[in-house]
């Protein structure tokens, strides 16, 4: 722990010094990689919707002594149609038809119940039309144009328009990953997941924030020196603000992953893992982007700012001349942390020895 301490201090002193701004295109390509594999997972495979937004019955049928094959077999000749079953470690099975009536409902939960050797009113059965799925999803829909809509007002006024934008291209980033997980993996949508998904927008943007709240501080009136790009302190704040990113993120993180373990190992899949599988895509994903494309992105935005080129072109001939002080090497890692001239070494008054001192 004293490691990461002195890292830590590191980094914010600027004594150890990681380019994130500068190899912006290296975490652009990755990220682009990223988004690429799932918007064609998206397209080619699409979402696994769960019964909620498709529509259709579920049966669960706890201890069941039938195996997967038997229960499927039973299920399509009483719906007439093809079935997801699915078993879970304690041992039930879970049996998914196509939209079916009430009294089909309760003919299939006897079959099942008759072939799998447990009690009728053991049978877990729900029936869940369409419309209900699409009611959620509306509402899920109506609910994050709401939140863009007042996280930019915020980001604009609290920082500026440029803030907002590199936050919001980090919020797409992050949705769009975690959609895409859920694509590539085949893993099924269900409400939880839509909650999930909204819960992350908020972890996301407190990460950025922490940042961007960094950056501000140390961009305070930086086109009255010649020492410092905006992109030095951009990268110098995500380095400041690295070892708390990853700290915070280790610890939420944990719990949660704790809940992937024990629902997928013990309890099986339910509601909590739903919503667990999309918290962890969705924290992962917002930890990297808002040291790797958030920051990057706004430096890259402001860097087109006439008075921010103005201010590279100074800092940059006073870095040829050779007449700044710093401690991170500017050039090699664009991070100067001391920001004072070198005007030569100190002229101190020689002492005159004590034989020649006035008496």
């Amino acid at each position: 722990m004293s490691r990461i301490g002195g890292l830590g201090r590191r980094l914010y002193n600027g004594e150890v010094s990681i380019d994130f701004v500068g190899r912006k295109r290296l975490w652009y390509i990755i990220s682009g990689v990223i988004l690429l594999i799932c918007v064609l997972a998206l397209g080619l495979r699409g979402l696994n919707l769960g019964i909620e937004f498709r529509g259709g019955a579920s049966f669960t049928i706890p201890q069941a002594t039938c195996s997967i094959e038997e229960a499927r077999a039973v299920g399509e000749a009483e719906s007439g149609s093809q079935v997801i079953v699915t078993q879970s470690a304690s041992g039930s099975i879970n049996v998914q038809t196509a939209p079916v009536s009430a009294d089909q409902s309760s003919v299939i939960a006897g079959s099942l119940a008759k072939t799998c050797g447990v009690a009728k009113e053991d049978i877990k059965a729900q029936v869940v039309g369409p419309s209900w799925g699409a009611e959620i999803s509306k509402k899920a829909l109506q609910g994050l144009l709401v939140f863009l809509l007042l996280v930019t007002i915020f980001l604009s006024i609290y920082f500026e328009w440029r803030m907002a934008v590199a936050a919001l291209v980090a919020l797409a980033h992050d949705l769009v990953i975690t959609i895409g997980i859920y694509a590539v993996t085949g893993l099924e949508v269900t409400p939880a997941t839509v909650i999930g998904l909204l819960t992350i927008l908020g972890y996301s943007l407190y990460d950025t924030v922490v940042v961007f709240d960094k950056v501000k501080e140390n961009t305070r009136g930086i086109t009255g020196q010649s020492i410092l790009t905006y992109n030095d302190a951009a990268n110098l704040a995500v380095n400041q603000t690295l070892v708390r990113s990853i700290n915070t993120s280790i610890v939420a993180l944990l719990p949660v992953l704790a809940i992937i373990i024990v629902g997928a190992g013990f309890l099986g899949a339910g509601t909590l893992l739903d919503l667990a599988v999309a918290l962890a895509v969705g924290m992962a994903a917002g930890a990297y982007s808002s040291i790797f494309i958030a920051t990057p992105f706004l430096a890259q935005l402001k860097s087109r700012q006439p008075e921010m080129r103005a201010l590279a072109g100074r800092v940059l001939a006073r870095r040829k001349q050779g007449g700044v002080a710093s401690t991170a090497g500017a050039a090699a890692s664009g991070i100067v942390t001391d920001t004072r001239v070198a005007s030569g070494p100190r002229q101190q008054p020689r002492r005159q020895p004590r034989s020649r001192r006035s008496r």
